[in-house]
């Protein structure tokens, strides 16, 4: 059977080509996979005392068929990668975290994050409970590449997918968290876990706001929020929330924060238009403005990022799924992450 949502990424990225060549910045396509022994995606990198490290997900083959609530994604642990510098020897440290030995976790660990705090290293994971529910994990090591040993339960007051640890300059950590249609933030947007919400708010509300990423301050342990999960405000031109409808800007999944001249980069992708996006904002609780695409459609459905700087230059790691051609067994890659004169990204055309 012909796979409708894959044709519909590979489509859409022959298009964003045509159309868009000539505003974007066309880096070629002969970027090369980090790992190829293994599927990975979802890639979080960070640069700990001089080296960089990369948190990704895990894809298999587990033979499920595909649907709107991402079934098909059936991850099972995590491995921690590390380099020297941007285009060194990548170096597997194994398994770092495996679903059996998180005592309240059933399935689908999904991507992930890491962080450093007061001499531990930090994992943190979303992946369902034993009723189906997406929560957050959080896992410690006194290395940065594990094995990490999760806590006992999931962090109070978390749901949804896709946690994303930010450390601002005055040292106060920040997640950033949420993801629809399968990442069920839809489903919690009264508050209440609502199962029949599928996708997102459905009929009647596409002139409403977008649903909203969340964030909230880390306590002091880093183990826990020390305030209720707040929206996430993404704003147009005109200082309008972005719309549900505008599904070409609109928040979808995969949140990412990072700091350039004293700003606020909020930057997440758009889901089933296939876009990376990013605003600009003041504060880390943003507001944040729409300013436009970091990087168009690659090869596959998902696309999911970081963005980390190495010695004075700027790199996003992402992933495609141009090895395997399914949607579900994807490679990470990385390239420069370019600015104009006024910092804002330019786009990628990959």
């Amino acid at each position: 059977m012909i796979n409708r949502n894959l044709l519909a990424g590979i489509s859409a990225s022959v298009l964003a080509f045509g159309l868009g060549a000539q505003n974007g910045l066309c880096q070629g396509t002969n970027i090369k996979p980090l790992v190829t022994d293994l599927y990975t995606a979802d890639p979080s990198a960070h640069v700990f005392n001089g080296k960089i490290y990369i948190y990704p997900s895990h894809d298999i083959e587990a033979d499920v068929p595909q649907d709107d609530e991402g079934g098909h994604f059936q991850m099972r642990d995590y491995h921690v990668y590390s380099m020297d510098k941007i285009g060194g020897k990548v170096t597997d440290h194994g398994v770092a975290l495996d679903v059996k030995d998180v005592p309240w976790a059933d399935k689908q660990m999904w991507a992930p994050d890491a962080a450093f705090k007061n001499g531990t290293y930090f994992l943190y994971f979303p992946v369902k409970d034993k009723e189906g529910v997406f929560r957050m994990g959080v896992a410690t090591s006194k290395s940065p590449t594990g094995p990490f040993k999760a806590e006992a339960e999931p962090m109070k007051g978390s749901y949804s997918i896709d946690p994303a640890v930010f450390t601002d300059t005055d040292g106060k950590s920040y997640m950033y968290l949420g993801g629809i249609w399968g990442g069920q933030l839809q489903r919690w947007h009264t508050g209440t876990y609502d199962k029949t919400l599928m996708t997102d708010l459905g009929k009647g509300h596409e002139n409403e706001p977008a649903l909203s990423a969340k964030v909230a301050v880390m306590s002091d342990d880093m183990l826990s929020f020390s305030e209720p999960l707040k929206d996430v405000r993404i704003l147009d031109e005109n200082g309008k929330p972005i719309l549900a409808s505008d599904t070409k800007r609109r928040f979808f999944e995969g949140a990412w924060m990072h700091k350039f001249n004293g700003k606020y980069y909020f930057s997440y992708s758009t889901g089933d238009t296939h876009l990376l996006c990013y605003a600009e904002g003041t504060s880390p609780y943003g507001p944040f403005t729409y300013k436009g695409v970091i990087m168009n459609p690659v090869e596959g459905w998902t696309t999911h990022h970081s963005i980390v700087e190495v010695e004075g230059k700027w790199y996003i790691f992402y992933h495609d799924a141009a090895l395997s051609g399914k949607t579900h067994l994807r490679n990470v890659k990385v390239r420069e992450l370019l600015r104009d004169s006024n910092g804002n990204i330019k786009t990628i055309i990959p």
